[in-house]
């Protein structure tokens, strides 16, 4: 009786060959240009609303809806106002964070990932341009704009909020292979 090799064997024979790992290249290449460009417009928006809100907000909050306000606040701490004045320390932290996120944003096999993994660096260099390009207490030492008040809740900008939905993202993307999802 002729032996049959499991189609698992198969399939890992094919994403072996020449072919395969071509195609898989090609995919990440693919996903790396969503990776890219979604980053470069969390980046940019984070960045307009945040001269905005220096521009529309300095001479106090806008009340908009129950506790929703706008409000100009410069933040030395990180999240939830943890590690207040370790501003340096924070933006070296988010530094490497950023870099470790370059690295899977550029080898994403899916585009959800990649989306995912955009929207979270964009987030994180939207935070990191106000530490390094607003003035502080030396290198990365500057604060970062936040503007949004909810009045319970701490204040924050787009790049804080870009950050929580690109994690998001990333835990509600689906995993596995095509194959894997249908059997």
């Amino acid at each position: 009786m002729p032996s049959r090799t499991p189609p698992s064997a198969c399939s890992a024979r094919a994403l072996a060959s020449p072919d395969a790992e071509a195609s898989v290249a090609s995919g990440e290449a693919r996903h790396r240009g969503w990776f890219v460009a979604v980053s470069a417009v969390v980046v940019l928006l984070d960045q307009l609303t945040k001269q905005w809100a220096l521009w529309a907000l300095a001479d106090g909050p806008i009340d908009l809806v129950g506790s929703l306000r706008l409000n100009l606040v410069f933040n030395d701490s990180a999240a939830f106002s943890l590690g207040g004045g370790n501003t340096t320390v924070i933006a070296l932290i988010g530094v490497v964070v950023a870099a470790v996120v370059v690295r899977m944003g550029l080898r994403a096999d899916r585009r959800s990932s990649a989306v995912g993994l955009g929207i979270v660096l964009g987030g994180a260099l939207g935070n990191l341009a106000d530490r390094a390009l607003r003035s502080g207490d030396g290198f990365l030492g500057g604060s970062v704009v936040d503007m949004v008040d909810l009045q319970w809740w701490p204040v924050f900008n787009l790049a804080d909020a870009a950050l929580w939905l690109g994690i998001t993202v990333l835990l509600l993307a689906p995993r596995g292979d095509g194959a894997a999802r249908r059997a």
